[in-house]
C-alpha cells in the first residue's frame, strides 16, 4: 500500500491479519548514515521458498535528506534519485527484521527457487540488484538498460529472465556468473514474465503492443502472441502450466489464456484498474489487486 505506507496481511479466509507500517529506523538496521525514522512506499512482494520471509520493494523512501525526492516513472540514472530499500518481513512475527539498500525506484522483486538470492529490478538506476538472502547484502549489481521490471527464474535457479520495458528485449542472467545474454525482438515494452514449470516456455506481457507473448526458450524466439484486453499488465500461471491469468488494466478484466494454443478461453470483469495478480496453488484461488483500492479473489473453476 505505497500511498498509505503500510503492508496489509490477509489470511486465506480473507481476514485482515495485520497492518504493518512501513516506517523504519534505518540506523538500527545497519545504516548509521541515515539517523531517525523513514517511511517507505511498498510496491511489490515476493516470498522465500521455505515460507519464512517476505521481501518488499519500496518505490521511494521519505524523510530527511537524501530521501526528499520522490521517484517517478520517467527517469534515468542521470536523474540521481536516492537509492531505496528492500524490507524483509519475518512471516512468523509479521515484523520487518532486515533492510537492504538497492537502487533507485526498485519495483519488481523475486526470490530464486533455491532461496539463495533475492533479485530486484531498479527502475531508475537501470540495474538489477542481487541480494544474498543468507546475509542480506548485495552480492552484485548488473546494468540492464532502460526500465528493468518483471523477473522469472527457472526451476533450477540457474537463469533469471528480466523484462526490460524500455526496449524489445528480455535479459537472461546466469545466476552462477551474473553474465547477461539477450532474448531480442520479443515485442514492445515487455513488462511481466512467468515461466512454465518445465522451463521450456517464457510468457511476457507486452506493454507497448497490448499483447501477451509465448517464447520458446530453446530457440529464444516468440512462437505466438495473443490480445487479452486493453493494457495487459501482470499475470500468473497455474501450477501445471496449462493456464495463464492476465489482468487487463484499462479493460477492467481478467483473462484466462490456454497456454497450449494461446487462446483466450474466458474473460471476467474486475473492479477498476486490476494491476497485481497471484495464484494460490493450495486453494486454487487467483488473487487480483486493483489499483483503485480493492482485492478480488477468484476460484479457478477447472480445479
Amino acid at each position: 500500500m505505497m500511498y498509505l505506507h503500510t503492508i496489509n496481511v490477509y489470511d486465506r479466509s480473507y481476514k485482515l491479519v495485520k497492518i504493518i507500517p512501513d516506517a523504519v529506523n534505518l540506523a538500527s538496521f545497519g545504516y548509521p548514515q541515515y539517523p531517525g525514522t523513514y517511511k517507505g512506499a511498498p510496491v511489490e512482494a515476493a516470498f522465500s521458498p521455505d515460507h519464512k520471509f517476505g521481501y518488499v520493494t519500496n518505490y521511494s523512501m521519505y524523510g530527511a535528506a537524501p530521501f526528499t525526492r520522490e521517484g517517478t516513472d520517467v527517469c534515468s540514472p542521470t536523474s540521481k534519485f536516492p537509492n531505496s530499500f528492500v524490507y524483509r518481513i519475518n512471516l512468523a512475527t509479521l515484523a520487518i527484521d532486515q533492510v537492504t539498500q538497492v537502487g533507485a525506484v526498485p519495483k519488481f522483486v523475486a526470490v530464486t527457487p533455491n532461496g539463495k538470492y533475492v533479485l530486484v529490478s531498479n527502475w531508475c538506476s537501470y540495474t538489477e540488484s542481487v541480494i544474498d538472502a543468507a546475509t542480506g547484502a548485495v552480492a552484485a549489481t548488473i546494468t540492464m538498460g532502460a526500465y528493468p521490471r518483471g523477473i522469472a527464474v527457472d526451476s533450477t535457479s540457474s537463469t533469471a529472465y528480466i523484462a526490460i520495458m524500455g526496449s524489445t528485449r528480455i535479459a537472461a542472467m546466469d545466476l552462477n556468473t551474473f553474465a547477461v545474454t539477450w532474448l531480442s525482438n520479443v515485442g514492445s515494452a515487455p513488462r511481466h514474465l512467468v515461466i512454465s514449470p518445465d522451463d521450456h516456455w517464457l510468457y511476457a506481457t507486452l506493454n507497448g503492443d497490448g499483447l501477451v507473448a509465448k517464447i520458446d526458450l530453446s530457440t529464444r524466439s516468440v512462437v505466438r502472441r495473443v490480445a487479452t484486453g486493453d493494457a495487459p499488465r501482470s499475470m500468473t500461471i497455474s501450477p501445471d502450466g496449462t493456464k495463464l491469468f492476465v489482468v487487463n488494466y484499462l479493460s477492467n478484466t481478467m483473462s484466462e489464456v490456454r497456454t497450449a494454443d494461446m487462446r483466450v478461453v474466458q474473460t471476467v470483469p474486475t473492479n477498476p484498474n486490476p494491476i497485481g495478480i497471484t495464484y494460490d496453488a493450495d486453494t486454487h484461488r487467483v488473487w487480483v489487486a486493483c489499483y483503485t483500492g480493492s482485492i478480488m479473489v477468484f476460484r479457478d473453476g477447472a480445479s
